[in-house]
């Protein structure tokens, strides 16, 4: 596999913008072309492939476009999934990885944080009167040795 040349997104959206003006102006195929030559600075082969890049960017165009590759394939070598053949070359887009987004696992009670184990407050998980996650507080030890009165809390 030899990799011939490779168009970025960028550049064909705006090629593709180009055309799509010359198009509803009425000019014909040759005409678009030499003038996307014109415009891009591009002639010869170089051309010729992106004229047929616009044309594979046409039929796969998404946002997560990234470029499109042209490669000759040597003898007995498969093309990419995605490859569009035009003449003796292949034309292969490629796109962006994204991301899958994260789902929050439920918490069942056993390990990691979520549960009422360790990570809820210990032993007596601080849901008793006083709310303290750390234990009773040195006025609520007092109090319950029967000391002092504990002091209402505000």
């Amino acid at each position: 596999m030899k990799s011939v040349t490779e168009f970025n997104y960028f550049t064909l959206s705006k090629g593709l913008a180009a055309k799509a003006a010359l198009t509803t102006d009425g000019k014909a195929a040759e005409e678009i072309q030499a003038s996307l030559g014109e415009s891009f600075k591009f002639e010869g082969e170089k051309l010729t492939h992106f004229v047929n890049a616009l044309d594979v960017v046409a039929q796969n165009n998404n946002n997560t476009l990234k470029r499109v590759v042209v490669m000759s394939l040597n003898e007995g070598e498969k093309a990419p999934a995605k490859a569009v053949q035009v003449e003796a070359f292949h034309y292969v887009p490629e796109f962006v990885a994204t991301a899958k987004p994260v789902v929050a696992e439920e918490a069942h009670g056993k390990g990691g944080r979520g549960g009422k184990g360790r990570g809820q407050g210990g032993r007596g998980g601080g849901d008793k009167k006083g709310g303290s996650p750390w234990g009773m507080s040195p006025e609520e030890i007092a109090a319950k040795k029967g000391k002092t009165p504990a002091a209402p809390k505000a």
